[in-house]
């Protein structure tokens, strides 16, 4: 087996700026979708709202993962939760899409716009978190209270 290095590499200005392209173009074309479509607004809240529901779940599932892979804890329900949600999102989509009276390139407009968002919501998402890493002091380091220390009265003072 080959050890593969702990240095993590740093995004290039070329991808961050891409991630950042296509989430706009992912969200703005939905939502100019939406502006545009022959619907009742009730209907256009409902694809909104899935969209929103949509890219948050997926930046929380991202996040949970990712701090995983990293050594930080994460509980297994917040991370069955996380892709629970994103999930749902995608059913809600595609269960509203199916039941819409749409044509078959509206829907697949939909669906393209919001798996464009979705994909590109992580990868903003990542590249955020490396950039928050790479600006971080290298001797920082987390300090955790002494739980021995605690174990005492609720006051904090020692039994």
């Amino acid at each position: 087996m080959t050890s593969q290095s702990s240095v993590p590499i740093k995004p290039t200005a070329a991808f961050v700026g891409a991630s950042w392209a296509a989430l706009l173009l992912g969200v703005v074309t939905f939502a100019v979708g939406l502006w545009n479509a022959s619907m009742i607004k009730s209907e256009k809240g409902f694809y909104a709202a899935v969209l929103v529901l949509g890219l948050f779940a997926a930046v929380s599932l991202q996040k949970a993962v990712r701090d995983r892979a990293e050594g930080l804890p994460v509980s297994a329900l917040y991370l069955g939760l996380s892709w629970s949600v994103l999930a749902l999102a995608v059913l809600m989509l595609v269960v509203g899409l199916w039941n819409s009276g749409m044509t078959l390139s509206e829907k697949g407009f939909y669906g393209l716009a919001f798996g464009l968002a979705l994909f590109a919501a992580v990868a903003v998402q990542k590249n955020v978190r490396d950039a928050l890493r790479d600006r971080a002091p290298s001797h920082a380091v987390a300090v955790l209270p002494d739980v021995q220390q605690w174990a005492g009265r609720r006051d904090g003072s020692a039994a």
